[in-house]
């Protein structure tokens, strides 16, 4: 039987609790979640490890346009900034590699905290 591998989906913090207008986006990012979960259980028998990260605040060109509003909302995780991306990608690597080889169906907050203190 062929498997092994590592799918790495990406959400966000918005999928773990209610955040002002962004309803449709935190559920799809949520939906997200619960598809790692569902993959893990399905193809984790097959040996394919399936997780997630959930980023908070990352300052990319995407949220560029939010401006200070970005600043405020990373403000409310213990280490008050947003992300770089290289930090996202970090915990990406460490879910696709071998070392991360009994992590299976989590969805990985790279938040800074925020979801710990929510």
């Amino acid at each position: 039987m062929r498997g092994g591998g590592a799918i790495v989906n990406v959400s966000t913090t918005a999928a773990a609790f209610g955040v002002a207008g962004l309803a449709l986006y935190g559920s799809s990012k949520a939906a997200v979640v619960l598809m790692t979960e569902a993959w893990a259980a399905e193809y984790g028998p097959r040996g394919v490890r399936v997780n997630a990260v959930r980023p908070g605040a990352v300052r990319t060109e995407g949220p560029a346009g939010m401006g200070e509003h970005l600043d405020v909302l990373a403000a409310q995780a213990p280490v008050c900034r947003p992300a770089e991306p290289e930090e996202i990608a970090e915990a990406i690597a460490y879910l696709a590699d071998d070392a991360a080889s009994f992590v299976q169906g989590v969805p990985l907050p790279v938040d800074g905290g925020r979801t710990a203190v929510c």
